[in-house]
């Protein structure tokens, strides 16, 4: 795997793109110092000039030099949850560019734990942004086969590194000003954050920097998708006249054309999710069903997914 990594590092010193593996899913590359690259992978994505991509590095050291101040809250969550399934959002230093921020004077960080990413970005010896590795609002990838699905040659080089522990997106807070808000919920819970920092952690606002995975739409399968409840499931198969896949938790029902069954522990499903959308959005239907998942705590950075996956 080494040649692979080092190969990998030398396309992004060259302003190349690499998709590579994280734990929560998988991420298209470039140098986050080169404007000429970062706009290549906003190109090669169809993102929106002014969503700010979250930049990667294999220190909380490296990190934090791209933020001109670091709060101690801030140094406390990398203490604990770096490297991580965690993104930081801080005020921006000279290192980080309009191009990587979205224009703002604020800037995402992370410190990724998966192995094939550590040694990348260990290799690089600089910040990598990193958005999911595939076209804007689609159904983010977690194996290489779905980046090859998603981008085909349009990125230089697919690093493997098997499917995505987590399956979903980092938890995003901002401490950037005023006390910690949680801007995207993710395996790291807001009750995980609030127990390292020992105070309430707020939701976010009007104010709050625009941030990855923060548009209503997203995350979405082309094939249209309606979120509902476990007791309206039955009712609504009844209903529909055109071919239908479910994703649910209950056992399959004969009057479906294509029934996913779904584990019902919430760490489980994050992992399954993607895949399952992406399963689901092949299998030739006119419409998905989600039954809705439970509105407990643990079960809030699913339904931030399937909230922005589904139709309104």
């Amino acid at each position: 795997m080494k040649p692979q990594i080092r190969k990998a590092a030398e396309i992004l010193r060259a302003g190349g793109l690499v998709a590579f593996p994280t734990e929560t899913v998988y991420g298209l590359g470039a140098d986050a110092s080169n404007g000429k690259a970062v706009a290549r992978l906003y190109a090669t994505k169809g993102r929106p000039a002014d969503h700010p991509v979250i930049v990667h590095f294999e220190s909380a050291q490296r990190a934090f030099t791209w933020a001109s101040r670091v709060p101690e809250t801030a140094r406390k969550l990398a203490d604990r949850f770096w490297p991580g399934p965690l993104t930081l959002i801080l005020k921006r230093s000279k290192l980080a560019k309009d191009f990587v921020t979205g224009g703002q004077d604020t800037v995402g960080l992370r410190v990724p734990s998966h192995p094939v990413a550590h040694e990348l970005l260990e290799m690089f010896q600089g910040g990598i942004a990193a958005p999911s590795a595939n076209r804007f609002g689609l159904v983010s990838p977690t194996t290489a086969e779905h980046v090859r699905e998603d981008l085909g040659d349009d990125v230089d080089l697919v690093l493997e590194g098997g499917p995505s522990e987590v399956g979903i997106e980092s938890t995003i807070v901002d401490l950037s000003s005023g006390p910690a808000a949680l801007l995207r919920p993710g395996a790291i819970s807001r009750g995980d954050l609030e127990d390292v920092l020992k105070s309430k952690v707020e939701e976010k606002n009007r104010s709050s920097p625009r941030h990855s995975g923060g548009l209503e739409r997203h995350y979405s399968p082309r094939t249209p998708a309606r979120l509902v409840s476990t007791h309206d499931l039955d009712k609504e198969i009844e209903k529909i006249k055109q071919r239908v896949a479910v994703l649910a938790f209950s056992r399959p029902d004969e009057r479906v054309d294509y029934w996913l069954r779904m584990p019902r522990n919430p760490g489980g499903y994050a992992r399954r999710l993607y895949a399952a959308l992406r399963e689901l959005d092949t299998a030739g239907c006119e419409t998905i069903l989600v039954e809705a998942p439970p509105e407990a705590p643990e079960w809030a950075a699913v339904r931030d997914r399937l909230q922005r996956a589904c139709e309104a």
